[in-house]
């Protein structure tokens, strides 16, 4: 067997490959023989049908179908051997003149090469935020808690705060749904205003077009899809069932041992610190987060090199199980294209920075998500045999694995950006730090 490559240019090359018959004639003698072990064709005892029959019967299919293994598995040793990079599959150029009989076929396959370039991560250009954790959001937060775990007491009489039972209606838009609703959830004060002293059983009408703040509570409080929510200017009764207050849990040993167990906080000031230490572990990782995105758009922008395009659109119409007209692969390269820049991109920081993944880093890795997890569900010291077992059993699961193995290897690139990509730091609050992430600041 012989393989020769032809570069058509920098982006594209074909492989040619011989094949003898005597490459695969002694398979396809032995499958064929095998056919006449067992082959039942009336007229011949099992076993003694002429091979000249079997031949006729089997012998180009079976001859098709090991040249097609062979084929297979010589292509793909040699990109390996050879080092070739490709992008998506090899593409078989069509034969019109297949000669069953010759001693030697000729097959061509056209190849989409990876393109070569450098990643500059010096040319970067982003800011990392820092998300600081206010005194403000700290009380808020230990007001939440308190009103959490707090009780629930019945009122004869509506004020602000109060939680109300009830029902929305509005028999010509369809509207017909029972929820529990704070008064001060309403957009407009207005509204509240209509609420405070009444009683149960009093009904009370709005107007939807601005009645909350965010179109989602609309569709929630009012048990509609987003199509009837949109736009809705209808007015609507609330009848009031009933009518409670939340008293706020007190901040004492009981409540601080609920909350992380027994003796692991043990005074206001001491929660306020494992808020603080529990909320700027979630805002690094959303601040990394917007920092590995940043990077991401920033190297797609600086670091440019073409791709072979006519090849994988081609490519594309065939990959699928229904093979695309031109337009529609067309439509999915554009579609697909930023992604596929940028795998390649990370494919060249990983190789070039050395980011090794072992299966003890994943395994490790898992261990501590599992021991997280079961923390947060009281089991604070579950012993080492019981944390291996399900190690075991959530590997065992590709998925599962491949999951945790993506998530390892996207925080070793984060931290290597955080080494090597010279950002600028800046301190930022959450509420603001969600008006970038929006786009508003």
């Amino acid at each position: 067997m012989n393989i020769t490559k032809n570069n058509i240019d920098a982006l594209n090359a074909v492989v040619t490959i011989e094949v003898a018959k005597e490459d695969y004639a002694s398979k396809v003698e032995k499958i064929l023989a095998d056919y006449r072990k067992n082959a039942s064709i009336p007229g011949f005892r099992k076993g003694a049908v002429p091979m000249s029959l079997i031949q006729k019967q089997y012998g180009k299919a079976v001859v098709l179908d090991e040249v097609n293994k062979l084929l297979q598995e010589r292509l793909n040793q040699y990109l390996a051997d050879e080092k070739i990079e490709i992008l998506g599959n090899p593409i078989p150029r069509e034969s019109q003149d297949f000669d069953f009989n010759a001693d030697s076929f000729s097959f061509e396959f056209e190849l989409g090469l990876a393109p070569e370039f450098s990643v500059d991560l010096s040319k970067a250009n982003v800011t990392r935020y820092n998300i600081t954790v206010s005194e403000e959001m700290l009380n808020e937060q230990i007001e939440r808690i308190q009103k959490q775990f707090g009780a629930l007491v019945t009122k004869e009489k509506v004020e602000e705060g109060d939680e109300l039972k009830g029902t929305f209606v509005n028999e010509e838009a369809g509207i017909n749904h029972t929820t529990s609703i704070v008064v001060d959830a309403f957009k407009r004060k207005t509204d509240i205003k209509k609420f405070i002293g009444k009683k149960g059983g009093d009904v009370v009408t709005v107007g939807t077009k601005g009645l909350f703040d965010e179109e989602q509570k609309l569709m929630d409080y009012l048990g509609l899809d987003q199509e009837k929510a949109h736009g809705l200017d209808v007015e609507v009764s609330f009848t009031i069932e009933a009518i409670t207050e939340n008293t706020p849990a007190e901040l004492n040993q009981e409540l601080f041992d609920k909350l992380f167990g027994a003796g692991v906080v043990n005074s206001v000031e001491e929660l306020k610190e494992k808020i603080k230490e529990d909320a700027l572990k979630q805002f690094e990782q959303q601040a990394d987060q917007k920092f590995l995105n940043d990077v991401t758009e920033s190297l797609l922008e600086n670091t440019k090199f073409e791709l072979p395009a006519a090849f994988l659109k081609k490519w594309i119409q065939t990959v699928g199980e229904n093979p695309l007209t031109q337009e529609q692969a067309e439509v999915e390269f554009a579609k697909s294209e930023k992604g596929l820049r940028y795998q390649l991109i990370e494919g060249k920081v990983v190789a070039e920075n050395n980011l090794q993944l072992t299966f003890e880093e994943v395994k490790a890795y898992a261990g501590k998500v599992i021991k997280e997890q079961m923390a947060q569900f009281g089991q604070t010291d579950p012993s080492d045999d019981d944390v291996n077992n399900i190690v075991s059993r959530v590997l065992s699961n590709q998925e599962e694995a491949k999951r945790l193995s993506e998530q390892i290897m996207s925080e070793k690139i984060v931290n290597l950006f955080k080494d090597k990509v010279k950002a600028t730091t800046k301190d930022i609050t959450f509420d603001d730090f969600i008006k970038v992430m929006s786009g508003q600041a």
